[in-house]
C-alpha cells in the first residue's frame, strides 16, 4: 500500500454541498433534514433493547410509538401500531393522551402525523435525516413554476392537483390551496375520479408512475393522455400544446425502491419459479405493472398473502425489509414469498431509524428533554389539512 503524506496541512474550503452531504449543515428547502443532534449508543451495545424496554416503560402512555411498514424488525418491535403513512397518522390523532408520536417512518410521515395531531401533542421523527427521495422531487418552488406554464398555456382554471401522501407539507398545502386532494396508493382511482368532476386536467405530485398506473390500468386512459412535466427543464420540457392536449400532467418523480423493478425482473422470477404470482406496489414502472399478476398497496399485498391459499408462491416488488417480514411470516403456512428482483433494495432513508436512534430519542424524551420535534407551520398546516379533508371525504 502506497501511503502519500504531507508536511502543511492542506488549505481545503469544503463546498456547502459537500458540507450537506457530510451531513454538517442543514437545507432548509429540502424535504428532509441533515442534521440529529446528541450521542447515540453505539449500535454495538448488547444492552440496546433493554435499554428501549426500560425507557418506554419509564414513559408509559405518554409515548405511542408508529412503525412504518418499511423499518426494520429491530424497531418495529417497539412500535404500538405498525401500518402505512396515512393509516399511521391517522392513529397518532386517534392516541390524543399520548404527548409524545414518534413516528419510526420518514420526514413527511412526521409532518403528516403533526398535521393531524393536536397542538398538544409533540411529534418526534428519530433520524432527522430520514427523508424520502420521492418526496424530495417536488419542491414548493418548482410547483409553483410549474402551475405559472399551466397559467400561461391558458390551463390551470381547468386542472386539478391531486397529490400523493408521498409528499412534503408544502406540497401537500399547495394541493390544498389549489383545489386539489391528496391520495394513497389505495384510494389513487377515487381520487382521480373525484378531481375530474371537479376539473378537466389533472396535476399528478410527484410519483409519475403512481398517476400513470392509475389513469391507464384502473381508468381506462391511454399512454398519450399522459404527458410528463421535468421540473428541471424550461416549461417542464413540454409545449404549451401538449400540456394542452393531456389528461394527465405527471410529475417527474418516482420511488427510488420501487423505480429499481424492471421487466426483466419479472420475466426472470417466472423463469426460476414456475408457476409464481407476481405482486406488485403501484408505484413501479407502467411495463412492470402490466406484467404483474396483481398490482395494489403495501396493505392490498399483506391482505393477499393472508388471503393466499397454502403452497402458493410469490414474488413481490415492494421493499425488501417488509417482503423479509413477510417471507418469514408465511412461511409456517407453506407460502413461498421472495423478492421479486435479485438485487437487494432496502429504502435507505427509512433504514436510517435504527435502534440506536430510537433508543436516543426515548431515553431523551424520558429524561425530559424534546428531541427531533417535527413542526408544521400553522399557514402550511390549515392548506395541507384542507388537501387531506377533500381526501377522507371520498366516496
Amino acid at each position: 500500500m502506497r501511503v502519500v503524506t504531507t508536511a502543511q496541512p492542506l488549505d481545503v474550503q469544503p463546498t456547502p454541498l459537500a458540507l450537506l452531504l457530510l451531513g454538517r449543515e442543514a437545507d432548509p428547502k429540502s424535504e428532509r433534514g441533515v442534521e440529529c443532534p446528541g450521542d447515540l449508543p453505539s449500535p454495538s451495545d448488547p444492552d440496546l433493547v433493554a435499554r428501549a424496554r426500560a425507557a418506554k416503560e419509564k414513559l408509559g402512555d405518554k409515548v405511542f410509538i408508529l412503525g412504518h411498514h418499511y423499518q426494520r424488525d429491530e424497531v418495529i418491535e417497539f412500535a404500538d401500531v405498525t401500518g402505512d403513512s396515512f393509516k399511521l397518522a391517522r392513529d397518532a390523532a386517534a392516541k390524543p393522551e399520548a404527548e409524545y408520536i414518534v413516528f419510526c417512518g420518514v420526514h413527511f410521515m412526521a409532518e403528516s402525523a403533526d398535521i393531524l395531531t393536536s397542538d398538544a401533542q409533540k411529534v418526534v421523527l428519530p433520524d432527522l435525516a430520514a427523508g424520502c427521495s420521492m418526496a424530495d422531487m417536488a419542491t414548493a418552488e418548482q410547483v409553483a413554476e410549474c402551475w405559472d406554464a399551466l397559467t400561461e398555456a391558458g390551463i390551470a382554471e381547468v386542472t386539478v392537483p391531486v397529490s400523493y401522501m408521498n409528499s412534503s407539507a408544502d406540497i401537500k398545502a399547495f394541493t390544498g390551496k389549489h383545489g386539489g386532494t391528496i391520495c394513497t396508493s389505495s384510494n389513487a382511482k377515487k381520487a382521480l375520479d373525484w378531481a375530474f368532476e371537479q376539473g378537466e386536467k389533472v396535476l399528478f405530485l410527484p410519483d409519475q408512475h403512481l398517476g400513470r398506473n392509475t389513469a391507464v390500468r384502473d381508468m381506462g386512459m391511454s399512454l398519450d393522455d399522459c404527458v410528463v412535466y421535468n421540473p428541471h427543464k424550461p416549461n417542464g420540457g413540454l409545449t404549451a400544446e401538449q400540456l394542452r392536449g393531456a389528461k394527465m400532467i405527471l410529475w417527474r418523480g418516482h420511488c427510488s425502491v420501487h423505480g429499481r423493478f424492471s421487466l426483466d425482473s419479472v420475466n426472470d422470477v417466472r423463469e426460476r419459479i414456475p408457476g409464481v404470482n407476481v405482486l406488485v406496489h403501484p408505484e413501479c414502472k407502467h411495463e412492470v405493472v402490466a406484467a404483474a399478476d396483481y398490482v395494489g398497496s403495501t396493505e392490498y399485498i399483506i391482505k393477499t398473502l393472508e388471503a393466499a391459499p397454502v403452497g402458493s408462491k410469490w414474488a413481490i416488488g415492494t421493499e425488501l425489509n417488509l417482503v423479509k417480514r413477510l417471507a418469514n411470516r408465511f412461511a409456517a403456512e407453506d407460502k413461498e414469498v421472495v423478492f421479486l428482483d435479485k438485487t437487494v433494495c432496502f429504502c435507505s432513508t427509512m433504514n436510517r431509524i435504527d435502534l440506536p436512534h430510537l433508543v436516543w430519542t426515548l431515553e431523551s424524551l424520558a429524561e425530559g428533554t424534546l428531541v427531533n420535534q417535527i413542526q408544521v407551520d400553522k399557514e402550511t398546516e390549515s392548506f395541507a389539512k384542507l388537501a387531506l379533508e377533500r381526501m377522507l371525504a371520498l366516496p
